[in-house]
C-alpha cells in the first residue's frame, strides 16, 4: 500500500500557465517550432549591470546565509523605492524579502487567515491565488467581472459579496491575466468598504512598472489614511526588471506581521539566494533606463496585438493598460470544428491552437473566467507576427 496523500495537496491544481508552457517545450524539444505565448516572462535578458552587481557578490564571497527576511540593504532600498514613488512611509522592518512574489503571497496568506475565512478574489485572476489561498485553509469567493467593464471589481459587488466570515480582498493591478488598471477614483470606492468592514487587503502590484499610454498606476495603501496598515504590498523584480529566474519578491506589512511573515520564512525556506537578492539591490538603485527601454517595447507589442485581434473575425479584447497580457475573447468561436476538431471551451480551444499551428497560449478557465484566452505579448515583433497568423489562420 503507497503512502496516501494528504487532503490539502489532493485539492491543489497545477499552475495552467507553466504547464502549457512544458507542452510546448516538450514540442521544442521533438524539433517543431512553437511560439509561445503562454509564459508571463519578460524576452529580455536580465540588463548586464544587474548580472555585474551578481558576478561582483559572487567574488565577495557573498554566498553565505543572510537574515531571514533579506539583507539589511536591499530591505531598505525597497522602503526607498516606495517612498520616492507612492509617498509611502514604510520602516525596512516591515520589509519581508521573500523566494519571489509568489512566496510573498504564501506568506502574507499563512500570517492572516485561518480555517473558513473568505478572501475575495475578482475574476479573471491569477492563477495561483485561489489555490494559495485554499492552501492556508481559507475560502476563495470568486467574483465574476466583465468585459464591458474591463474585469474590474465594482463596489456594488465588493459591498454584496461580504459575509461574517469575509477577512480580506486580493487585488491585482496592473492585471494578470487582463492588462486592467484601476483607477484611483475605483480603487478608492472599494479602499472606502475595506475600512467600513474592518478588512484586509492584499494588493498585488508586481506588474507597477509595467504601464502604457495615458494609464497611470496607483498603490492601494495611498488611497485613504489608515489603509496602510491594513494592507499588504505584494512586489518583486522579476517582471520590471526581467529577472523571474532570480526569484526575488516582497511583501510591504504592517510591523507585527511582518514578523511573523519573517518567522515563518526562517523556519520554510530560511533566506531568499544571497546572490540574487545582491542583485535586485543593483536593480532597484542602479541604472533605470533599462525600464523604460523595455517598458517602450512593451508598448508597442500591446498596439500590435490589439491591432491584430481587431482584425481577426470573432475575436475581442479589453483594454491592455498595464502588464504584457492579452486577453481575449474567443466565446464566438467555442462550438465551432478547428481544424477537423470540435471546441466546447478555452482549454480544447487552447490545446487544438497548440496541437495544430504549435502556438501556445492558456485558457480562460484557469484564471477562473471561461470563453476567454491568454495571450503573452512579452515576445518579438516577428514572433507575435507568425503568432497572430497562425491564430488567423486556425479561425478561418
Amino acid at each position: 500500500m503507497g503512502i496516501e496523500l494528504s487532503k490539502i495537496v489532493q485539492g491543489i491544481e497545477p499552475s495552467a500557465t507553466l504547464a502549457m508552457s512544458a507542452k510546448a517545450g516538450e514540442l521544442r524539444a521533438q524539433g517543431q517550432t512553437v511560439y509561445n505565448l503562454s509564459v508571463g516572462e519578460p524576452d529580455f535578458n536580465t540588463p548586464r549591470h544587474i548580472c555585474e552587481a551578481a558576478f561582483k557578490a559572487i567574488e565577495a564571497g557573498k554566498t553565505r546565509y543572510t537574515p531571514a527576511s533579506g539583507i539589511p540593504e536591499l530591505k531598505k532600498a525597497v522602503v526607498e523605492e516606495y517612498k520616492n514613488r507612492c509617498g509611502l512611509e514604510y520602516a525596512a522592518a516591515q520589509c519581508v524579502v521573500s523566494n519571489g512574489a509568489k512566496h510573498a503571497l504564501h506568506n502574507s496568506f499563512f500570517c492572516t487567515l485561518n480555517p473558513g475565512d473568505e478572501v475575495i478574489i475578482p475574476a479573471p485572476y491569477w492563477v495561483s491565488y485561489a489555490e494559495l489561498v485554499k492552501l492556508s485553509g481559507a475560502v476563495p469567493v470568486i467574483l465574476q467581472t466583465d468585459e464591458s467593464n474591463n474585469f474590474k471589481l465594482t463596489a456594488e459587488q465588493f459591498r454584496a459579496a461580504i459575509t461574517p466570515k469575509t477577512r480580506m480582498l486580493l487585488l491585482c493591478s496592473p492585471s494578470n491575466p487582463t492588462g486592467n488598471i484601476y483607477s484611483g477614483q475605483e480603487l478608492g470606492e472599494l479602499a472606502d468598504i475595506v475600512l467600513e468592514n474592518n478588512l484586509f487587503v492584499v494588493a498585488d502590484e508586481i506588474y507597477d512598472r509595467l504601464v502604457y499610454g495615458d494609464n497611470k498606476f496607483v498603490s492601494f495603501p495611498t488611497l485613504r489614511p489608515g489603509l496602510q496598515d491594513r494592507t499588504i504590498v505584494i512586489n518583486g523584480v522579476s517582471k520590471t526588471y526581467a529577472m523571474t529566474g532570480w526569484r526575488i519578491g516582497w511583501a510591504l506589512a504592517p510591523e507585527n506581521i511582518a514578523k511573523k511573515m519573517s518567522s515563518l520564512q526562517s523556519q520554510e525556506t530560511s533566506n531568499p539566494c544571497s546572490v540574487s537578492q545582491y542583485a535586485a539591490l543593483e536593480a532597484i538603485t542602479g541604472d533605470q533606463s533599462c525600464v523604460s527601454l523595455m517598458v517602450s517595447e512593451f508598448a508597442k507589442r500591446r498596439d500590435y496585438v490589439a491591432g491584430r485581434i481587431a482584425e481577426i473575425p470573432g475575436l475581442s479584447c479589453a483594454e491592455m493598460g498595464g502588464a504584457f497580457y492579452a486577453f481575449i475573447n474567443v466565446k464566438k468561436h467555442l462550438g465551432r470544428k478547428l481544424g477537423g476538431v470540435t471546441v466546447n471551451n478555452s482549454k480544447e480551444f487552447c490545446l487544438a491552437l497548440l496541437d495544430q499551428k504549435k502556438v501556445a497560449t492558456v485558457m480562460g478557465s484557469a484564471f477562473g473566467t471561461e470563453g476567454y484566452i491568454r495571450a503573452s505579448f512579452a515576445n518579438s515583433i516577428e514572433n507575435l507576427q507568425e503568432a497572430f497568423d497562425r491564430i488567423a489562420e486556425f479561425l478561418a
